[in-house]
């Protein structure tokens, strides 16, 4: 087990793969060795996360990670352990509909996901056991980094199709992601929110 200092071992929170945005309540961890970071570890690798210690957090944040990673079921099994009994886990990645539209991404999430830490899913848990507090469609994430390829009045149609299209999806996640995610141009983010069960 990584030894930690008294600072680090009194935050609850862990945000695994913080990058450029490290959260300051939380033990800012990723594999690139910057200024922003408290720890460095490989969040690739199962057995570098399980190092830190067991049923500590009280919060697991990764936003924008899983995509980039070969083992994400070893890398979620990881996480569970750390968390504590009632902890949540937030996920941001990206929908498989606009998934794949970035080079480094090795995988695209959909509505599924949840199923695979569901021990009642038997043809689909892998584990650990999370419960499914709740799920979001986002279609635009980001909309003021539109500027960078898009005129003024460009980002206040993305803007405005974005406060449409989020809403919508998000009042059957299911239907939008079966029937007609593509037909707006994808969902750049579906986001999980779990909880560790007690018992």
């Amino acid at each position: 087990m990584i030894q930690l200092t008294p600072q680090q071992l009194a935050k609850t929170k862990l945000n695994l793969g913080c990058g450029s945005y490290p959260d300051p309540e939380a033990l800012n961890v990723d594999v690139r060795a910057e200024a922003s970071i408290d720890l460095q570890l490989d969040i690739d690798d199962p057995e570098q996360i399980a190092s830190l210690p067991h049923g500590h957090y009280e919060r697991i944040e990764m936003s924008h990670v899983l995509e980039h990673l070969d083992d994400v079921f070893g890398t979620m099994k990881a996480c569970g352990v750390l968390l504590k009994p009632g902890g949540e886990f937030h996920i941001r990645v990206p929908h498989f509909s606009r998934g794949f539209t970035h080079a480094a991404h090795k995988h695209g999430f959909d509505i599924s996901f949840p199923h695979y830490f569901d021990p009642k899913k038997t043809s689909f848990y892998l584990g650990p056991t999370l419960e499914l507090v709740s799920m979001k469609l986002d279609w635009a994430i980001r909309p003021d980094l539109y500027r960078e390829v898009a005129s003024g009045w460009q980002v206040v149609v993305l803007k405005m199709m974005n406060a449409i299209f989020t809403p919508l999806a998000n009042l059957s996640p299911g239907v939008c992601s079966r029937l007609w995610c593509y037909w707006v141009g994808g969902f750049e983010q579906i986001e999980f929110v779990f909880k560790k069960p007690i018992s």
